[in-house]
């Protein structure tokens, strides 16, 4: 395992997790990275860990620079385990080496998980000498845990951005222009729709604190080290924290026997009739977080279940659940479905809309049993009736 140089004397040292298909709950079908870096300077530096699993790895790209006991400072961003889990064994083997973490918070969960190490807590305008180098802290809290922070190295012009601007993606080619931008772009955009959508204000807010710096580099928390998509990242963030959304339609549903299967076709083709782009998802066959990412950036979000034990499909409870703490916002919706007697299901899943935050424009569309040619037209006019 060797370490890769980005600059001159700075080096990723970080791990590559090929395998990973869950992250939380998000389903990360490309892996992930945990970016580490190591600048050599007066003070040699560590820019966050690793999740605590691949720390041999982490050990080894460093000892192929330094000894790891060389190690004067270690900027610790982000409590979550998946950067700072391998920071005991780093301690251990560095025991002079002083812990930068954010104030208060970084300091309150680094001391809860791994008890006390040589912390030293930093709050926003704090920055410290590593020689001929400066690193500057800049807290973002919420993006997406209260103690994250990033570090700005204004001599070289890098930014260590944690969790901001990154993606799941697994890679032995660092940088941004040596991998797909389609694919990284994805990846980035289902980053965000699955993890920092409930914090659009304060990605805002972090964004404002970024915009002064001067940027060469963006090295990332996880996935690519950005050096040609500096502006695009930055401005996609910049719409997805405002809300923006397409005039497109996406069409989520369950079905047991087909009928609410006929009704969601119905419905999609309504929607391309109407010179919408519309996306069909039987939640059966498609990750919940892929879901997500096309529903994160559409104006419409239709969702239709039958009824079973007079509720809702479990899989649709589960989806309506997930997509309710994600907060979205500028969203407007319906539900469907079809029902042997009772129906509870069509009115359990408009009322989760709601309370999701989508605002409900059309009655929520129930068929019984088997819709018939007739019924299924006048669906397709009531999509078309749609503003």
């Amino acid at each position: 395992m060797q370490a890769i140089k980005i600059q001159d004397n700075i080096y990723w040292v970080g791990a590559i997790d090929w395998s990973m298909r869950n992250f939380h709950g998000y389903e990360t079908g490309r892996g992930t990275t945990y970016n580490a870096y190591l600048i050599i300077d007066e003070r040699i530096t560590l820019i966050d860990t690793v999740k605590a699993p691949f720390k041999e790895e982490l050990i080894a790209r460093i000892s192929s620079v330094i000894d790891p006991s060389k190690i004067d400072v270690i900027v610790s961003s982000h409590v979550e385990p998946d950067h700072s889990s391998a920071l005991p064994f780093i301690a251990a083997l560095a025991p002079t080496a002083e812990i930068i973490t954010s104030n208060p918070n970084g300091l309150k969960g680094l001391t809860a998980r791994y008890g006390q190490l040589n912390y030293k807590a930093v709050k926003a305008g704090d920055s410290i000498s590593i020689g001929s180098r400066t690193l500057q802290f800049v807290p973002t809290p919420m993006l997406h845990w209260p103690d994250s922070m990033v570090t700005y190295c204004p001599e070289e012009k890098i930014l260590f951005s944690n969790d901001a601007f990154g993606e799941h993606y697994a890679t032995a080619r660092l940088f941004d222009d040596e991998n797909d931008p389609d694919v990284i772009m994805y990846e980035s955009k289902k980053y965000y729709a699955n993890i920092l959508m409930p914090f659009g204000k304060q990605a805002q807010t972090a964004l404002k604190a970024l915009g002064g710096l001067d940027i060469d580099l963006i090295a990332t928390g996880h996935g690519v080290i950005r050096r040609q998509s500096i502006n695009r990242i930055v401005e996609s963030y910049r719409q997805w924290s405002g809300g923006a959304v397409e005039d497109r339609a996406v069409v989520v549903f369950d079905s047991m026997w087909g009928s609410t299967e006929k009704i969601a076709k119905t419905i999609v083709e309504a929607f391309a009739s109407k010179g919408i782009a519309a996306a069909y998802y039987d939640i059966k066959a498609n990750a919940m977080s892929d879901i997500v990412t096309d529903v994160f950036t559409s104006k419409y979000l239709a969702v239709g279940s039958p009824t079973i034990n007079n509720q809702m499909m479990p899989t649709i409870a589960s989806f309506l659940c997930y997509i309710k703490g994600l907060r979205p916002i500028n969203h407007a919706g319906f539900a469907f479905g079809s029902y042997g007697w009772g129906g509870q299901s069509i009115g359990l899943v408009e009322d989760e809309l709601r309370a999701a935050g989508v605002e409900i424009i059309l009655d929520k569309i129930r068929v019984t049993n088997v819709p018939t040619t007739d019924q299924l037209s006048e669906i397709a006019t009531k999509i078309q009736s749609i503003a």
